[in-house]
């Protein structure tokens, strides 16, 4: 019997899988596979909860947060985003959470533009992608981990401009900007 019958679309199946790796944030297990060509393999998967990313922008400027990512070993210049390390109920409240958490910003306005996997590659972690609007500033409070973290305000044009010559080279931040353009696009 073919193992994919009982759901055609799909071209591998489980036959095991393993916990190899915990810690706060994350989960990575390793899976034994069937692919549809009856080759088994092993898959590894990285496994976060919900994340959100935030496009704050105000008056013709977009706010951005700037720290050192450790994978990378370089700072980074992108949107403000993140995630609890537990399951969220309420995507729009953890884009708050984070806004005010990385930059002390706060919104009169947070509108959805979508949810995005954020490397389904090797990662099973969903963000979700929401506009800032109508912003007041707050007090931040960071964690540990974004003990270097700047908040830079720039213009969109500029914004734009970082993107095009490599500044900004987050994923994340590209498709949030993508989706948000696409907003723009069909409100006219």
């Amino acid at each position: 019997m073919n193992p994919n019958e009982a759901n055609p679309g799909r071209s591998i199946i489980t036959l095991a899988s393993r916990e190899v790796y915990r810690n706060h944030w994350m989960r990575v297990r390793e899976d034994e596979i069937l692919r549809s060509d009856g080759n088994k393999g092993t898959y590894g998967i990285v496994e976060k909860h919900d994340a959100a990313i935030i496009l704050p922008i105000d008056q013709g400027r977009v706010w951005l947060v700037e720290q050192f990512r450790y994978t990378i070993g370089e700072r980074a210049l992108e949107l403000p985003q993140g995630g609890w390390e537990m399951e969220v109920e309420n995507p729009e409240e953890l884009a708050r959470g984070e806004l005010k958490e990385e930059t002390g910003l706060e919104a009169a306005e947070m509108t959805c533009l979508g949810e995005l996997w954020i490397a389904y590659g090797y990662a099973r972690q969903k963000q979700h992608v929401y506009l800032a609007t109508g912003l007041t500033h707050a007090e931040n409070k960071l964690d540990a981990e974004e003990h270097d973290l700047v908040v830079r305000s720039v213009t969109v044009e500029d914004f734009e401009e970082m993107m095009r010559n490599g500044v900004i080279r987050d994923g994340c931040t590209l498709a949030a900007w993508g989706l948000y353009l696409l907003l723009k696009g069909r409100r006219g």
